[in-house]
């Protein structure tokens, strides 16, 4: 995976893309997971697939709770694209079906389900290699004007990328 980032992180500033910080799927994040997400057009969802390590446990040979709840929010937030918004997690709930175990192979699919005004749901399960679930979450994400960010942040917001 350090490979894959290594080569994500110099095409982004290679292309003069935006700098992505952020801590699940930032290239510039050094100390961030960098994790990968493919967007589906067609079936209009995001998945990711990818092996959690140990620096990522909670209990000896499990997943911390919060890294799964990451995985998901990572997810679920990327299907925003789909509706060309810029939004913020405003609820996630999770559910903890089966352990995540360090360094199992697991696949994260998330979609949009309803859209009301500038609140937009989506839901998202983790699976593992056999298809077992093992955790689930839903979200409710707040559309964020452009102007409004930057003038509370101070940062301008880059338009809203067409990939995952």
């Amino acid at each position: 995976m350090k490979q894959e980032f290594a080569e994500r992180k110099a095409e982004a500033r290679a292309g003069g893309a935006p700098v992505n910080v952020c801590f699940g799927c930032g290239e510039a994040n050094d100390a961030g997971m960098h994790l990968p997400f493919e967007r589906d057009d067609a079936a209009q969802r995001v998945r990711g697939s990818f092996r959690l390590g140990a620096r990522y446990q909670g209990a000896p040979g499990m997943i911390h709770g919060g890294i799964i709840a990451l995985v998901l929010d990572e997810a679920l937030g990327k299907v925003c694209r789909f509706h060309d918004v810029r939004a913020v997690t405003a609820e996630l709930t999770v559910e903890y079906l089966r352990p995540v175990k360090v360094d199992q192979e697991i696949r994260v699919e998330a979609f949009h389900v309803e859209r009301k005004e500038r609140n937009l749901f989506h839901e998202g399960e983790i699976r593992d290699a056999e298809g077992r679930m093992l955790a689930r979450g839903r979200g409710r994400f707040v559309a964020v004007d452009p102007e409004t960010y930057r003038r509370v942040t101070g940062i301008a917001l880059p338009d809203v990328p067409r990939t995952a």
